[in-house]
């Protein structure tokens, strides 16, 4: 299913996004099977970082379906899950269940996120929040969309008028990382909130309901779908310090793009005033 643009920049063929709307989507219909229900869970890296036995089926079912549909593809997933060949351009960061807390207490805001990353760019990502039923996706040179509906990000343009998204990082002997910086926002916007899900709250930016995200020590499978869906929309994804984004570093920053250089600086005097890993 690849084909080659003009140059050298490779690319997929247009049914490649409907592809992965319709993976996602039973996914989450899988998932629906044991939400509500109080799951049981075993902890991972913390006593916060909990997995469930749908988090493994849901991703044993997307690793099937995307190595079928795309075989020369890579996927890299986080339950451990690995398919297709290791000298690939293209590779699939797999989120199967982003939120499991919330699912695990019934919550409804949690999603499987799907993100395809090519010679280290988001090109394409899917969202789906299956209680919501809400299918938020893009793709590279196409928009941004949510079900039926075109996504853009909001105009605000000064920091103390922006909302935003944040999440906590699970990190042995850094239980107050981020705070600070959490603080700092709290106290220059309209507010934060947190979700508990990495993949919504990028989804939001793509929507305009956020106005911008943060987050550090997360995942590549946590953030590539969201960042495709940032830039679709017409927003801006960086690293931290603004530079590029590396989906493998786990740190990035999603803005509509306005309030983009205030909120990096906004980073940056936190981070410097309350230094963490």
């Amino acid at each position: 299913m690849v084909h080659r643009m003009s140059g050298t920049t490779p690319w997929l063929d247009p049914h490649a996004l409907s592809s992965a709307e319709a993976i996602a989507q039973a996914a989450g219909a899988l998932l629906l099977e044991g939400w509500g229900q109080r799951p049981s869970a075993r902890t991972k890296a913390a006593a916060t970082d909990l997995v469930t036995e749908f988090d493994g089926r849901a991703e044993a079912l997307i690793l099937d379906r995307l190595t079928t549909t795309f075989p020369t593809h890579g996927v890299v997933g986080e339950e451990g899950g690995q398919a297709g060949p290791a000298d690939t351009d293209f590779v699939w960061y797999v989120d199967p269940l982003d939120g499991t807390m919330n699912f695990v207490h019934g919550l409804p805001f949690f999603a499987v996120s799907m993100g395809l990353v090519v010679e280290g760019e988001p090109v394409l990502g899917v969202v789906h929040a299956p209680v919501l039923g809400w299918t938020f996706s893009a793709v590279r040179g196409g928009k941004a969309r949510l079900n039926d509906d075109t996504l853009r990000v909001s105009n605000v343009g000064a920091l103390p008028d922006g909302l935003f998204g944040t999440g906590f990082p699970y990190v042995a002997g850094q239980p107050n990382a981020n705070l600070p910086e959490f603080t700092a926002f709290l106290h220059n916007t309209h507010g934060v909130r947190r979700l508990g899900s990495a993949a919504l709250d990028l989804a939001f930016v793509a929507a305009g309901w956020f106005d911008g995200y943060w987050e550090r020590h997360i995942k590549a499978w946590d953030l590539a779908a969201g960042a495709a869906l940032v830039v679709a929309a017409g927003g801006r994804v960086t690293d931290l310090d603004g530079g590029t984004l590396d989906v493998r570093s786990g740190r990035i920053v999603a803005t509509n793009g306005l309030i983009h250089e205030q909120t990096v600086n906004l980073l940056r005097a936190a981070h410097a005033a309350h230094p963490t890993p």
